[in-house]
């Protein structure tokens, strides 16, 4: 299991480990590797790798479901935590990037394009759910600690429209994304009538 975390810790690092060297690349020889608008790039490479990383998150329970391994919940919180990270980063490359050090202005924009409106909704939901995913956290919580985490749906969702809204033109990418989501959303809800199916026949039997 410590080989199997260390790899997952690894396959979701590097991703940043990718566009740190190809920042460093662009600021020592100027090589192109971001692209015409390097701010842009940086931006959506983090944007993307938050949102793939929260669609890895949500077929962790359908992936469990089908194939029986229950070993695989144990890597949903950690990858969880990769989608805050990379969130974090996709938001501090905005600020930092962006907007120069101007943050106040991102209250004016939250209120002006709605695409950072969403998206800066999704991340203050991740907020909370980042800061529960402690096993003392679980604890404290009990029941309550699942319902709160069901917020992943609402984030999921707004993320989706985050990148659909953001592309403007091209959709063919968000739409992929909004499929995934949808396909994992209907799998939940499936299995949720199923079960209350088989509770009813039994409750009548």
């Amino acid at each position: 299991m410590v080989a199997a975390k260390a790899l997952v810790h690894a396959l979701a690092l590097t991703p940043a480990a990718i566009l740190a060297w190809r920042i460093r690349e662009e600021y020592l020889t100027g090589s192109g590797s971001l692209g015409a608008d390097p701010v842009a790039a940086i931006e959506h490479f983090l944007g993307l790798w938050a949102l793939r990383l929260l669609m890895v998150t949500l077929a962790i329970t359908p992936l469990r479901q089908l194939t029986g391994q229950a070993v695989l919940l144990r890597f949903r919180r950690m990858l969880g935590l990769y989608v805050f990270f990379y969130a974090t980063l996709h938001l501090s490359a905005y600020l930092v990037l962006d907007l120069r050090g101007y943050w106040t202005q991102i209250f004016e924009e939250i209120a002006k394009r709605p695409y950072i409106t969403v998206g800066f909704a999704a991340w203050l939901l991740l907020v909370p759910l980042a800061l529960t995913s402690t096993k003392a956290a679980i604890r404290r919580l009990g029941r309550n600690w699942a319902r709160l985490h069901k917020l992943v749906y609402v984030i999921a969702a707004l993320a989706v429209l985050h990148f659909w809204w953001l592309v403007k033109s091209d959709i063919r990418e968000p739409a992929l994304y909004a499929g995934i989501l949808a396909v994992l959303l209907g799998w939940r809800l499936w299995k949720k009538l199923r079960a209350l199916s088989v509770r009813r026949t039994a409750a009548a039997g």
